[in-house]
């Protein structure tokens, strides 16, 4: 289904546009319009479906089930489900927006929006091809701690204080956001239509400048970034070359299907493995793109707690992974 933006990207770039495939100005402009098109769709989908269960959905019985549960459990049961959910970091935002209107604690909600971009079925499948079960396995599980250990933290900082106001409203009055629609019993399907039809209307307005920007930005780099360049600077396996290759990954923009062929040709020029994995985990689930689209419902102190903790975690599994494979 996917597929259709490939190839909408692909004739507007190259036969209506003129530009050649093979040249930086062309694999930017593609980058820019699959991407961009390809993240409207999922916004707009997963926003109206997600709003459209919330309009049936019980806020007080899943606030109590969660609360009957060891938060371990529930970090583990939000990491579990980003994992098995194949968003990108931009698309997980209507979700986070989702949970939190939910009043869900927002160490739960983290677990889920930090593994949510860096796992996927198709990831993981096109990963063991490449490099082995082994790896694909230590992957997946540094993937969950992240999210699980992500979500704890964020807790005992108790980060919902650096939400946004209106997320921070949401959090604290889950009923006020979201309307008498969320809370009764039995809804028309019209009467739910139009409660997702607002909540729809309202995030696209919020995030619409933002996913040009930060796209924009991506393709940028996505298309004028040298790839010898990696080679060249990190294919020695110093220490310090994990968290340069963290800190390199966070301009770019990927997803964890999009990044495996990058992973294949780092590893193919000689990149050790611990530091190729480090740097599309950051491209992944730490980038300019994915940063900028939080900014709508978190603070600067919040969006900088994260990114530490996310260049630390990967940062340490690139040097285990370097520790246990490097040749």
């Amino acid at each position: 289904m996917l597929a259709i933006f490939t190839e909408l990207a692909n004739w507007v770039a190259y036969s209506l546009l003129g530009l050649l495939p093979d040249s930086k100005l062309g694999q930017s402009v593609h980058f820019f319009i699959e991407d961009t098109t390809k993240i409207f769709f999922l916004l707009i989908i997963m926003i109206y479906c997600i709003a459209l269960l919330r309009a049936s959905l019980n806020i007080e019985r899943v606030r109590d089930y969660l609360a009957k549960k060891h938060r371990t459990v529930g970090y583990s049961m939000g990491a579990l489900f980003g994992a098995i959910t194949p968003f990108c970091s931009c698309s997980s935002i209507p979700v986070f927006l989702g949970f939190t209107s939910a009043g869900i604690p927002v160490g739960i909600t983290m677990a889920f929006l930090l593994t949510s971009p860096l796992i996927n079925e198709v990831a993981v499948l096109l990963l063991v091809s490449l490099v082995g079960w082994k790896i694909t396995l230590t992957y997946v599980l540094v993937g969950l701690a992240v999210g699980v250990v992500g979500g704890l933290f964020l807790d005992l900082i108790h980060a919902e204080r650096l939400l946004q106001s209106f997320a921070l409203k949401a959090y604290q009055n889950p009923k006020d956001f979201s309307g008498n629609a969320a809370n009764e019993k039995r809804l028309t399907f019209e009467a739910r239509h139009m409660f997702a039809k607002q909540e729809l209307l309202d995030i696209i307005k919020r995030v619409w400048i933002w996913v040009f920007i930060g796209v924009g930005l991506g393709a940028a780099l996505h298309g004028f970034v040298p790839d010898a360049w990696f080679e060249a600077n990190l294919g020695h396996g110093e220490w310090w070359s994990v968290p340069i290759a963290v800190l390199a990954g966070v301009p770019l923009y990927s997803n964890a299907t999009g990044v495996i062929p990058v992973m294949e040709s780092l590893i193919t020029k000689g990149l050790p493995i611990g530091t190729t994995l480090a740097f599309c985990m950051s491209t992944v689930a730490a980038s300019f793109p994915e940063f900028i689209l939080l900014k709508q419902v978190m603070t600067w102190k919040l969006l900088i707690i994260i990114f530490f903790l996310l260049l630390v975690s990967f940062s340490v599994m690139g040097w285990m992974l370097n520790l246990f494979y490097l040749v």
